[in-house]
């Protein structure tokens, strides 16, 4: 057929179409300038590596979905049997479709045909504004009988000049932790079995050149976009190939398409960037950005009151706490666990979506109408998916569980899973938070939490982490159209559930239930990959961390906590007077800052001092900017060396003042940098080059700077 050449943001992707099998990716990188029709075919004749001896007869084309038929020795991009038979695909190109205006997203569709296994294959590519590619696969079963499908996976290539991997992996409370290493042959693969996406969840998976840092080097990167049983992998070849890719995971019999039916992956997010890790960032930040959805509105300070009552809900308690709220500046009151029939614990209640009248006699009105006459808005905690033993919902339903016939799952915190693709226990729920949000129409937000991974979880005899996925996408999206101003969260344990396919249906991430400082600098760093700030839900905790009992000043806990979606998750009716002055003046300067923080581009810094970490906004005008410099320990220099500003405009002059807004943090100089008492001004090239030195900063300390452009 053709050679299909798109670009747009820099990103620039060939598609070698001209059959007779499936189009195979020339090009996924850099600017390759200007192509006529004979640049296109000489670019993809000179990619056709040479015939070796020990292998095919005629060089291996590796397509968008790698076929055995073709070749391919490397892990199988589509995985099925028709009763044993028709394991094997030999597709061939039916159709192709390319809709590129020149504006606006370029996409191209592929249609292919396999008469011999009776399946047809759409291969859907999209190459956006920004320069993010996005990848889907959709299956067709045109047999007479059903046909089992285990995998399918869209697969990207990568040049060989990248040589080393960076993913992330975590738990409970210290989610996103990176791992990296060269890049060695054979595969490197990611699954997730946890029926969510997970706290090991690598948000993104990344293939570059090597030394790569936050701010220097080429990369390529990969996101699954599921909420459920998933895989991602990079794969090296002895052959020559590097690829990288990604989908849903597939329990055996979990997918039997009857003749007829369609099979969707997950959509793969691939981005390249010649800039680093901040140019992917860059990328994708601006990708969600540019979504319909995207909360556009500021987004409000929160008070969450778990950490401040727990289950202990007190009318006059709570109202207090809403009333220190507003003099503080917080926008939106949160009430957590604790409200519904039976939850006087963690042992019982979930599935009982009622207020509880013994703790609320008049119900939730009074809270709700004091919260808003403060001028603060009003949210809710619930987890729907979940149900304890101890309720009146399982004791009614026990058959509504996610379950092998005949046995339960583990426990995980006293609770099992309900199963929503079971239409009954799905329209229980849908009518229960329909209520909920109609009799209460104060509540304009829902903190949906999910607090157990999905193990040995059965729907009707089989596995049902698939349909269960897709029945809770349905849920949210359903709730979403009924009532279209309320926001929702997506907690799972803290960040257990994050992705970009949850994030199609909510308005943030609760990036970790650990609010310790020093442990959130690395969780929001690194989440931050993925997602701007304001989708990340960051709050000051108390002094002394409930998860790490580590103990902090407000100015670190404040400073780490305003690069995000800013909250407060902290008893403030029983700290000094003096201390809640300073917490309003943190508050005070989030909001001041929150244009920029919420719309700008952010930069990480590669310092030499693993014990310093500097990360930043900086305006897309770049007329402003705000910087983070961080100690996290002592360091073996006594001054760890300047600190260097990127992003700003090389030939523009900038003033650098500490923010005078807030206490300054403790240092151990017997004398300061002089510019510090009077600011600096510097051109962007020297802020981004030379840098800075900073005050001697003691560990768990962060110094925040303002910078300005003057002309």
């Amino acid at each position: 057929m053709t050679i299909v050449h798109l670009h747009r943001g820099g990103t620039h992707l060939v598609l070698d179409a001209r059959g007779p099998g499936l189009p195979r990716v020339v090009h996924w990188g850099g600017d390759l300038g200007p192509l006529d029709a004979d640049g296109l075919r000489q670019l993809a004749e000179t990619s056709i590596a040479p015939v070796v001896p020990s292998s095919f007869d005629t060089p291996t084309m590796l397509s968008l979905l790698p076929e055995a038929s073709a070749g391919w020795s490397g892990r199988p991009a589509l995985a099925g049997h028709r009763e044993r038979a028709a394991w094997s695909t030999a597709f061939r190109l039916d159709d192709l479709d390319v809709a590129d205006s020149g504006t606006g997203s370029a996409r191209v569709t592929v249609r292919a045909v396999d008469a011999d296994a009776e399946l047809s294959l759409a291969v859907e590519v999209e190459l956006d504004p920004t320069g993010l590619l996005l990848l889907r696969h959709r299956l067709r079963n045109t047999g007479a009988t059903a046909y089992e499908l285990r995998e399918l996976t869209p697969v990207l290539p990568v040049p060989p000049v990248a040589t080393e991997l960076l993913d992330l992996t975590g738990r409970w409370c210290r989610e996103r932790a990176p791992q990296r290493h060269p890049w060695p042959m054979g595969a490197w693969v990611r699954e997730g079995r946890h029926g969510r996406t997970g706290h090991d969840a690598t948000l993104l998976l990344v293939a570059g050149t090597a030394g790569f840092g936050f701010g220097h080097g080429e990369v390529w990167a990969v996101h699954t976009a599921w909420s459920g049983d998933h895989v991602t992998f990079a794969e090296r070849r002895p052959t020559g190939e590097s690829t990288l890719g990604g989908g849903e995971l597939l329990a055996p019999g979990e997918v039997l398409l009857a003749p007829g039916a369609e099979y969707a992956t997950p959509l793969l997010y691939a981005a390249w960037s010649d800039a680093g890790l901040d140019g992917l960032s860059d990328v994708l930040h601006t990708h969600l950005r540019a979504r319909p959805g995207h909360p556009r509105g500021p987004r409000p300070v929160t008070l969450n009151v778990w950490e401040a009552v727990y289950f202990d809900h007190d009318l006059d308690r709570l109202r207090a706490l809403a009333d220190h709220a507003a003099e503080i500046g917080v926008e939106r009151f949160v009430l957590d666990d604790g409200w519904f029939r039976g939850r006087r614990d963690d042992t019982a209640g979930l599935g009982d979506w009622y207020v509880d009248d013994g703790v609320w006699p008049a119900g939730l009105h009074p809270l709700i109408e004091h919260v808003t006459a403060a001028g603060l808005r009003f949210g809710l905690w619930v987890e729907p998916e979940m149900v304890n033993p101890d309720s009146d919902l399982f004791r009614a339903h026990p058959d509504w569980v996610l379950a092998v016939p005949g046995r339960l799952p583990p426990p995980w915190r006293n609770q099992q899973v309900l199963d929503l693709a079971n239409p009954a226990a799905y329209t229980y729920l849908l009518d229960r938070l329909d209520a909920l949000l109609t009799e209460h129409p104060g509540i304009g937000y829902l903190k949906w939490d999910h607090n157990r991974d999905l193990t040995d979880a059965g729907h009707h005899g089989r596995p049902g982490v698939h349909e269960q996925t897709l029945a809770v996408y349905r849920l949210l999206d359903e709730l979403r159209r009924r009532h279209p101003a309320v926001e929702i969260e997506s907690c799972a344990s803290g960040g257990a559930r994050v992705d970009l396919e949850i994030l199609a249906r909510t308005d943030r991430v609760w990036a970790s239930d650990c609010n310790d400082a020093l442990e959130r600098l690395a969780i929001q760093r690194w989440t931050g990959l993925l997602l701007p700030p304001e989708l990340v839900g960051s709050h000051i905790g108390p002094e002394r961390s409930h998860t790490t009992h580590r103990v902090h000043d407000l100015g670190f806990r404040a400073a780490t906590a305003l690069f995000g979606h800013y909250g407060i998750e902290w008893d403030i009716g029983s700290i000094e007077p003096a201390e809640r002055v300073e917490l309003a003046a943190w508050v005070a300067l989030h909001k001041r800052l929150r244009p920029l923080l919420h719309a700008g581009r952010v930069v990480r810094v590669d310092h030499p001092d693993p014990a310093v970490w500097a990360h930043g906004v900086i305006a897309h005008d770049r007329s402003r900017a705000v910087y983070a410099v961080a100690r996290l320990a002592t360091s073996v220099a006594q001054v760890p060396g300047p600190v260097r500003l990127p992003g700003l405009d090389r030939w523009r002059r900038y003033t650098v003042r500490p923010a005078g807004d807030v206490p300054g943090p403790a240092t151990l100089d017997r004398v300061p940098p002089p510019w510090l008492a009077t600011g600096a001004t510097l051109t962007g090239a020297a802020l981004g080059t030379a840098g800075l030195q900073l005050p001697a900063l003691h560990p768990e300390q962060a110094l925040l700077l303002e910078v300005t452009a003057l002309d």
